[in-house]
């Protein structure tokens, strides 16, 4: 079982403690590797789900379009924001340190990110979860060099939207401090600008029950939300070449809202939502 493990994982130098904290979670593959009594080892075929990567902006929409594609292939929406808004809820050793990272807009660091993953991938493997599509994860080459080492990656959806639509929506984002839903109060109408088409999109409005619970979250500040742009900007390019070497990247401009970016992702996935055609028909 070692040699499996060694085979499986290949430490780097630059990344011994991060290594250390997944080595301890079975890849994801479409193959597990069996070693016999006989030392040969085999390949047993299992079947797998879809493994895949959002990247994008924060607010560009990746938790609301990986979560609606999760529902549609029946796989796990984990993300790494959620997570951390978990751990920031508790009262565990990380929440002090979390809440001061998160409100100076800076990123969480990989040591947090890969150990608060880990445990999730953990779980997720007990409860005999197949596939997965990460949202916010990885968002530097680090994490993305130790993600590949870990399991294989079979696309990467790099979602974008022009920066000033993007303020707009951050800032209009809501939560019901309730049900934990999210929503947008903001009904955006952007104009065509240095060679961008215009755009538009409409809120995301609450049902009855929720509107008088809404919330602001801490970080959806104008100054908190444009050094989040800017952090991310400079960190991201790195990560789109990584996987655009790989060949794994797909780029995708969104036009306008969910209505309709939602039917033009799916083309570009080549996926097809009945429900969705069936609902909007009716």
């Amino acid at each position: 079982m070692a040699a499996t493990m060694n085979r499986i994982f290949r430490p780097t130098s630059s990344s011994p403690s991060l290594f250390n904290q997944l080595i301890k979670i079975r890849p994801l593959s479409t193959t597990a590797t069996i070693t016999t009594s006989s030392s040969h080892p085999r390949t047993d075929p299992k079947p797998r789900n879809v493994q895949w990567v959002f990247l994008g902006c924060p607010g560009v929409g990746k938790g609301t379009y990986a979560s609606r594609l999760c529902s549609l292939l029946g796989v796990p929406h984990i993300a790494t924001g959620d997570l951390v808004r978990e751990e920031l809820a508790s009262t565990g050793p990380l929440s002090t340190q979390l809440a001061e990272i998160v409100n100076q807009g800076k990123l969480v660091s990989d040591e947090i990110i890969i150990s608060l993953l880990s445990k999730r991938l953990e779980a997720g493997e007990s409860k005999g979860e197949s596939g997965f599509i990460l949202d916010g994860f990885p968002r530097t080459i680090r994490q993305a060099e130790i993600l590949e080492e870990v399991t294989d990656i079979d696309l990467v959806v790099n979602l974008k939207l022009r920066e000033d639509v993007l303020l707009e929506k951050c800032l209009g984002r809501r939560i019901c401090n309730q049900c934990g839903k999210g929503f947008n109060v903001a009904s955006i109408n952007a104009e065509e600008k240095n060679g961008l088409p215009a755009m538009s999109m409409a809120p995301l409005l609450p049902p009855p029950n929720c509107a008088s619970k809404l919330i602001t979250r801490s970080d959806d500040t104008e100054l908190v939300v444009k050094e989040r742009l800017r952090v991310y900007n400079e960190k991201s390019q790195p990560v789109e070449d990584f996987y655009r070497s790989r060949g794994k990247l797909m780029e995708f401009d969104l036009p306008g809202g969910i209505p309709e970016s939602w039917p033009k992702l799916l083309d570009a996935l080549n996926l097809d939502d009945q429900e969705h055609k069936q609902s909007a028909a009716a």
